[in-house]
């Protein structure tokens, strides 16, 4: 058991992924059916967010979710949520490696099926495909981790800040 090894100092680590589920998804199309009319040409955005909530002492449940919107001209076109979800038990690890366990590894695992419903669902409401592009959670968590040290850094402990 885990109080068992933690007792040595150092816990065994231990990662299962238990599910991974949509905990949301949705798909409008509020300019349809003059979206199709004309050329295809859009603007697309992405928005990503991720959320960790703690469900019991070493079971967590991770939330990515990516928001896309693409105009044509000045109409949404579409927009479409996803809210790729898992539920991962994880024991083991020193508290300074949950933050890349929960932000970069759990998320990399939850993005292909995430990219996937976008996929799917732009398709089936009557667009051309979307793949999106891989995304570098590493650097997305160095970037959040700098900007947290810096702000941390601004309250006069000495550390240099970059405006």
């Amino acid at each position: 058991m885990a109080e068992d090894t933690q007792a040595q100092g150092g816990a065994e680590r231990q990662f299962a992924l238990r599910t991974i589920y949509i905990k949301d998804l949705s798909f409008e199309s509020p300019n349809a059916p003059e979206v199709f009319q004309g050329e295809w040409k859009p603007e697309t955005s992405l928005h990503m967010d991720i959320k960790v909530s703690q469900l019991e002492a070493q079971t967590h449940e991770i939330v990515l979710t990516i928001t896309v919107t693409a105009k044509a001209g000045d109409k949404t076109a579409y927009l479409v949520e996803v809210q790729q979800a898992g539920i991962v038990a994880a024991q083991g690890f020193e508290q300074q490696e949950y933050g890349p366990l929960f932000y970069v590894y759990c998320p990399s695992i939850l993005f292909p099926y995430a990219r996937q419903a976008v996929t799917d669902v732009v398709a089936k409401g009557g667009f051309p495909q979307l793949v999106l592009q891989h995304i570098n959670f590493d650097a997305i968590y160095a970037q959040k981790v700098a900007e947290k040290q810096q702000q941390e850094g601004a309250g006069g402990d000495g550390q240099p800040t970059t405006h």
